[in-house]
């Protein structure tokens, strides 16, 4: 089910610097992120809708300075579009369901995939295992 909310909605709800990233394409400076050096189990939920996007015991260190995981916890929960945007062509990655930017996706992640979901710390919230 599609979570559709104004902008000014989406203003109330999440930090600006959520805003900036979830809902006008940004990106958080490498290295900054709140999660790109977490390794804990749990699982890590859209900023914008709370929907379950990616499991801890699928990310790993890719260098890149963001989170980055090799697929997704269900594949219906994210959405791929072209991006052409600063002089590239990359596979940016939304949710499926509020449709918040969440980051991109490269072919050079590790097996069983070969997948890097490259995804932006502000784009995510974490919830902890108990």
């Amino acid at each position: 089910m599609k979570i559709i909310k104004s902008d000014a909605q989406w203003q109330q709800e999440l930090t600006p610097e959520e805003y900036y990233v979830a809902r006008q394409k940004g990106t958080e400076r490498a290295f900054t992120g709140r999660y790109w050096n977490t390794f804990s189990a749990g699982i890590y939920r859209c900023v914008g809708c709370g929907t379950p996007l990616f499991a801890s015991d699928t990310k790993f260190d890719a260098g890149c300075g963001w989170p980055s995981y090799f697929e997704p916890i269900n594949p219906d929960h994210v959405r791929e579009e072209r991006d052409t945007s600063h002089g590239m062509v990359r596979t940016e990655i939304l949710c499926n369901i509020c449709d918040s930017h969440l980051g991109h996706v490269f072919p050079d992640g590790p097996p069983p995939t070969g997948l890097r979901y490259c995804i932006n710390s502000l784009s995510l919230r974490f919830e902890p295992t108990e």
